[in-house]
């Protein structure tokens, strides 16, 4: 993938409190022909999110004055749905998983390679190209606008969590066509590792429960038994 689009360069935004590291990622990701913006700290980086609005974010998770997990809950709570990666030092699982359930689309455990965060990079942005049409959609009862994060039924707010917000946003985006659960975990939370594909399932009937006029006879969710689900507007 090159790093033009629509005539214009991505911008990629890297936030990370070691200089080292933070040069490091600077120079391999113009070397693949984006512009980078960087910041020091959470604090900076939202300011530099605002500023600059970058096509992608590489977010540290360790950092002082606001860290990662903290700075990507403030970007989502206030609606801004910049494609985010997450570096982390950290090996627990569920800070893992507390960084994806906050919003973050991908993350990378430090120590990495160059090569693989490229690629990671490049993937995630192909992805957010693919749902980038789908900013808005109505059925029934329900209106959800992807954009400012906000959901309505019957005219009535209806909160729905990033996740949730983002699993709709790719089954829209694949209107009618039938998405399996492996495919939902790699594109939507954006690595395969995840512990089960049962996950998929939970959000699936969380979002249902919102959503659906008739959680027992969903109209717009389908499941596709032995295969995954498809969203029929």
């Amino acid at each position: 993938m090159s790093a033009i689009l629509a005539g214009n360069q991505l911008v990629i935004g890297v936030v990370e409190d070691d200089e080292s590291v933070r040069r490091s990622l600077q120079l391999n990701l113009e070397l693949e022909g984006f512009i980078v913006v960087t910041a020091c700290d959470g604090e900076a980086g939202l300011l530099m999110v605002h500023k600059e609005q970058p096509d992608l974010l590489i977010l540290d998770v360790m950092m002082p004055k606001k860290d990662g997990l903290q700075t990507c809950k403030e970007l989502r709570t206030k609606g801004i749905s910049t494609p985010l990666i997450l570096l982390t030092a950290r090996s627990a699982e569920v800070d893992k998983v507390l960084g994806l359930e906050l919003g973050a689309d991908d993350y990378l455990a430090k120590p990495f390679g160059m090569r693989e965060l490229v690629a990671r990079v490049k993937a995630l942005l192909r992805r957010t190209q693919e749902s980038s049409d789908v900013d808005r959609v109505e059925f029934d009862d329900v209106v959800v606008d992807f954009k400012a994060y906000r959901a309505e039924k019957n005219q009535e707010p209806v909160e729905l969590s990033a996740r949730e917000y983002r699993l709709l946003r790719y089954l829209v985006a694949k209107n009618g066509s039938v998405v399996t659960r492996d495919e939902l975990l790699d594109e939507v939370w954006g690595y395969n590792s995840y512990p089960s594909t049962r996950t998929v399932d939970n959000h699936i009937a969380r979002l249902r429960q919102k959503i659906e006029r008739d959680v027992t006879q969903p109209r717009h969710i389908i499941t596709v038994h032995g295969v995954g689900y498809k969203f029929v507007g």
